[in-house]
């Protein structure tokens, strides 16, 4: 998608552009690559001693990899455009820790697919970003940039702290509970959680092969679709372009509406009614009680695939896990082979089930958090409003358009129909353009 090259006057602080910005400028040569670059890592140098997004930089090996983008022909919707990674996906010249002892030195000998895709258009892995230890628990200590008293979220906080501080213009995440819409939330970013298995999980440490799903953050909706395009060819069609209709929108406030702080809930209500007074089509949406026993078993699934994915870490390794991650993993090995198939059972109804609401909406508008981040950098933040959606495997979307009583931010998360990821991009933009 065409975009116009930014001023000069915006290239003076390059590393605050919009991925989609900086790929423009690159592209039509009034930005090097090696600026962008030297720019992030000059940011990285001043703020992350206290932010605590990233756990491995090379400086010498980004600016090279810059300066030789530079010199080469285009070679994709990336070229020259840097990118963090949570360090839980393999990246062949840097370590891959999983945040755990155990792996401290460890070296993957290949890229994982999200990080060979990505320099395969042209982009930049610009680091490694904190993560909880395996993506389950134990936090890494990485703060808000917004207050660094408060929590970034987890268990993608380093990608997330990264974006919203402008260190990175794009970084991946996972999800297999709330991991990537949740930190968006609280970062005050956009976070994009594709349909289940839309970018290749190949070298990503796999903890829950029914869950696990690579996640992008961005700084705009557009910037989530250049990288999901990148590594997975989603169509790149124009979020910017409004769309021939206004949307169809159910108001679906879960089961765990109770949970949501009562600030969140009255913002979610009146940005219902504002978007109705747009022209969308808005209704509310009850979800019955088989949404209530999907989110309640989902965790019990989770434990039980990461207790098998992480045996060997688990038995043989066990001295060197945190007693955090132990008990989850205890708990899951617990779980019954009988209970982890009905709960394979309840997710497939539960598909069935938001298939058929599907075809009544295009998209549905519900909490990505509780409310602001907690005020405790240690909290990950309570997943209830995320966690249903990822073992439903239905695209999600967090837009930064709230603020909690601490002036922190707080997203809207807007749902859309599996594998509609391209039509749930360009309706999440209309709805963050009427919500400003």
């Amino acid at each position: 998608m065409a975009k116009r090259a930014p001023s000069a006057r915006k290239l003076r602080n390059p590393n605050e552009l919009t991925a989609t910005e900086a790929a423009a400028a690159i592209e039509a040569g009034t930005l090097k690559s090696e600026h962008l670059v030297a720019a992030c890592l000059e940011r990285i140098a001043a703020r992350d001693v206290e932010v605590k997004a990233f756990v491995h930089i090379d400086e010498k090996l980004a600016l090279w990899h810059a300066r030789a983008a530079d010199r080469l022909p285009r070679q994709g919707v990336l070229h020259g455009v840097p990118v963090a990674f949570k360090d839980v996906f393999d990246t062949a010249d840097m370590p891959t820790r999983y945040n755990s002892a155990i792996y401290w030195d460890h070296r993957p000998v290949a890229d994982s697919a999200a990080a060979a895709l990505t320099r395969g258009a042209g982009g930049i892995v610009l680091g490694k970003t904190a993560t909880t230890e395996f993506a389950l628990a134990f936090p890494a200590g990485t703060r808000n940039p917004h207050n660094l008293r408060y929590s970034p979220g987890g268990s993608s906080s380093g990608s997330a702290a990264s974006v919203a501080d402008f260190m990175a213009p794009l970084a991946f995440g996972t999800q297999t509970g709330g991991s990537n819409i949740r930190p968006s939330s609280f970062c005050g970013i956009v976070g994009y959680k594709p349909s289940f298995n839309m970018i290749s999980r190949s070298g990503l440490k796999i903890l829950s092969e029914s869950l696990d799903t690579v996640g992008v953050m961005g700084r705009s909706v557009a910037d989530c679709l250049l990288l999901t395009h990148a590594c997975a060819d989603l169509p790149l069609v124009n979020v910017e372009k409004a769309p021939a209709r206004a949307p169809r929108i159910g108001f679906c406030r879960t089961p765990r509406w109770s949970r949501a702080a009562p600030y969140l809930r009255k913002d979610l209500e009146a940005a219902a009614k504002r978007l109705a007074r747009a022209g969308a089509k808005v209704s509310e949406v009850d979800l019955g009680p088989e949404f209530t026993e999907l989110m309640d078993i989902h965790p019990e699934v989770m434990h039980w695939e990461g207790a098998r994915n992480l045996f060997w870490e688990r038995t043989r390794r066990r001295p060197l896990m945190s007693p955090m991650i132990k008990k989850r993993l205890d708990e899951g090995a617990a779980v019954t082979r009988k209970r982890y198939e009905h709960g394979q059972a309840v997710f497939r109804r539960g598909r069935a089930l938001m298939a058929e609401i599907f075809s009544r909406y295009d998209i549905l508008l519900t909490p990505p958090a509780a409310g602001e981040a907690p005020n405790d950098y240690l909290s990950m933040g309570d997943p209830s409003f995320n966690a249903m959606w990822t073992a439903l495997g239905v695209p999600c979307v967090t837009l930064p358009v709230f603020r909690g009583p601490n002036r922190m931010p707080v997203g809207a998360q807007i749902v859309g129909a599996y594998m509609n990821d391209a039509a749930t991009l360009v309706w999440s933009r209309w709805v963050q353009g009427k919500l400003g």
